[in-house]
């Protein structure tokens, strides 16, 4: 206690009031192969909605991955997803890479995710263009930006007079110069009724050609029409003077950017506009009424969820600030189809485990199972060996390989064969779960049906279990065991085959008639004989260990003495009473005191609490005592007996 100077009182307050805090249980960690998105990035989904917007819907390469994702969110709302793609060598068709805005370049554009563009490319990048799709992929492809610099190029009028017949698509000038006046994209203002029709390009001063017929009145002589920029009815005004830049002393740096869907991949439709910002500044200290940063660069790299900055282009005096500036930018709109951008190849097992590495720290990220979609032997193993088993919180969820149960036309148990080698290449870990296949589901994105592993699905059902019951509940059976959106198993097994698949420590999902598809089994690859090789004896040990140990965490630099171990003890007895109380444990006991906090473990630093726990035991095998007895006879002298 502080002594005081004079007299007076002072007063303290001691908080003994650390309790053992719940833990996270329902949330799962996959690494895998998808059409869009940032690379090698930790990204919380919540839905299969969100998981199409980050990652886009799914096509027969991207398929495995993105339905095992799916089917996981089909029973919780938390999967982080580290996307992967094939980097490899980019100057081959096998790698991924980003769309850019110059068709000419084909050399290495690849940009991971926002860290990679902020470390390595913020600067600008030379040879490109001045857009880069966000993320590499072939639907960068389907994206064209289009950029009003100024007035002039938000509308125009045309010198000369033209012709054009009704019905056609032909426009022919007089005194007219299309090839510096307008450029393809631009509408054009036509007759009386002002019939305003894209251009689709422009031959030369007297010649252009529309996308449709002009469906007026033939005009043999039509003065001065007026072109617009064509998404002009995207936007209020015309770009032109900032107030920002008004008070600097600077002119005409406000201009306008539309993002579009020119193929149609993202929207359905073509040339949908996906994004718009609008009257954003070339000055780079600009700000808005409401004092944000206006300057282009930075509103587009902060808001756009399809490109990036690269270059200025022409306006010499884009990127400076406003102070007595005139940035007064071309008169005509400035756009460019985004083009090379690659999916690139299946990625291989050295990509997955980078994306895999992006959970193998605990204090980083906090999951309870790993999915391991379709992984091969190799991603296996580095799941339960590197991840699972080094993490020692989480349970990594795998299934057999495809080739091993669909469409497998060997002999006859060909798939339990299969299914019992591929089990046997991996090693003997309860904190690894594997189930017996995959299941046949509905594809609404491409309107085809597709097989997809099941670990995403039985995942889900412990984190059912996790909100019915608790998490050391089994989560298998016809109760929690309930596997959603199954139109058929690659492989159902039967009696005989589930018998020889159990025995292997490969829980077999099995379809039923008239009571659906249940995961039929909760044992872990544990091969010894242990509590430990249950699938809620397992999970019961990662909540205690997870639970207790944040709570053991405030013990770190206190004093070793009687008041910090009985401290310690009053923080945990009390939560093992809970869990003994919701079915968790049979019995427990908690031992920190002068037995196991030796002299010599205090001079060490240390501290020991020891937790015993016996842990209830899931019900595997039932046998039903049907007993006919004669008329005469008393229960009592048969009960036990038989």
């Amino acid at each position: 206690m502080a002594n005081l100077v004079s007299p007076g009182v002072q007063s303290r307050e001691i908080d003994l009031t650390t309790i053992v805090p719940s833990v996270q249980t329902t949330r799962a960690g996959m690494a895998g192969h998808f059409r869009w998105g940032p690379v090698e990035q930790r990204v919380l989904i919540t839905n299969e909605n969100d998981l199409v917007s980050n990652f886009n819907k799914p096509n027969s390469n991207t398929a495995d991955d993105f339905f095992t994702a799916a089917n996981f969110l089909a029973y919780s709302n938390q999967l982080d997803v580290v996307r992967v793609v094939n980097i490899g060598n980019n100057s081959t068709t096998n790698s991924a890479r980003n769309a850019t805005a110059n068709a000419s370049n084909t050399v290495n554009t690849f940009i991971k995710n926002e860290d990679d563009y902020d470390e390595n490319y913020s600067s600008g990048i030379s040879g490109v263009g001045s857009w880069v799709a966000k993320y590499p992929g072939e639907l960068g492809n389907s994206i064209q930006v289009s950029v009003c610099p100024s007035a002039n190029a938000w509308s125009s009028t045309i010198t000369g007079n033209v012709s054009v017949t009704t019905q056609t698509k032909t426009v022919t000038g007089s005194g007219t110069s299309f090839d510096t006046e307008l450029v393809a994209g631009d509408l054009i203002e036509l007759g009386p009724d002002k019939e305003r029709i894209r251009v689709s390009s422009v031959a030369n001063s007297t010649v252009l050609t529309l996308t449709d017929n002009y469906t007026g009145n033939t005009l043999s002589s039509f003065a001065t029409p007026t072109r617009y920029w064509e998404h002009f009815n995207s936007f209020d005004i015309a770009p032109g003077t900032s107030t920002y830049a008004n008070t600097q002393g600077g002119t005409n740096d406000e201009l306008h950017i539309a993002v579009i869907d020119e193929d149609g991949l993202w929207t359905g439709t073509k040339r949908q506009v996906l994004e718009r910002f609008a009257a954003v500044s070339y000055a780079n200290d600009a700000k808005t009424e409401e004092g944000n940063n206006n300057y282009y660069k930075n509103v587009i790299n902060r808001q756009s969820r399809y490109i990036w900055w690269t270059a200025h282009g022409s306006n010499g005096n884009a990127g400076q600030p406003a102070l007595n500036k005139t940035f007064g930018g071309a008169n005509l709109p400035q756009t460019v189809s985004l083009v090379n951008g690659r999916d690139g190849n299946t990625p291989s097992n050295a990509s997955y485990i980078s994306g895999y590495d992006k959970f193998k720290n605990a204090e980083e990220v906090d999951i309870s199972f790993i999915l391991g979609a379709a992984a091969n032997q190799t991603r296996a193993l580095y799941l339960i060996n590197s991840i699972a088993e080094y993490r020692k919180d989480c349970i990594a969820v795998l299934s057999p390989e495809r080739a091993d149960v669909v469409n497998n036309s060997g002999y006859s148990g060909a798939e339990v064969d299969d299914i019992i080698a591929f089990r046997n290449l991996l090693p003997s870990s309860s904190y690894a779960v594997m189930d017996s296949g995959w299941k046949y589901q509905y594809d609404k994105y491409n309107d085809v049906f597709r097989h997809v592993p099941l670990n995403g699905d039985v995942a889900g059902t412990m984190v059912r279990t996790d909100a019915t019951r608790d998490p050391w509940f089994s989560p298998g059976g016809f109760d929690r065991g309930q596997i959603k959106n199954v139109i058929r198993l690659a492989f159902n097994p039967n009696q005989a085959e589930r018998d020889l698949l159990y025995k292997s420590g490969v829980n077999p999902v099995v379809s039923f008639s008239g009571r659906g598809t249940i995961l039929f089994g909760d044992k872990t690859l544990l091969a010894k004989p242990s509590a430990f090789d249950r699938i809620n004896v397992r999970r019961l040990f990662i909540v205690l260990r997870k639970s207790i140990s944040r709570a053991a965490e405030f013990t770190l630099f206190e004093l070793n003495d009687e008041f910090t171990r009985a401290n310690f003890v009053n923080i945990v007895e009390p939560y093992l009473r809970d869990v003994q109380g919701r079915r968790g444990v049979t019995d427990f006991r908690v031992v920190c005191d002068e037995s196991n906090n030796t002299p010599e473990v205090i001079d060490r630093n240390e501290f020991i609490g020891s937790i015993f726990v016996k842990p209830t035991r899931s019900i595997n095998f039932i046998t039903l005592n049907f007993v006919a007895v004669r008329t005469g006879v008393e229960f009592s002298e048969v009960v036990g007996q038989v």
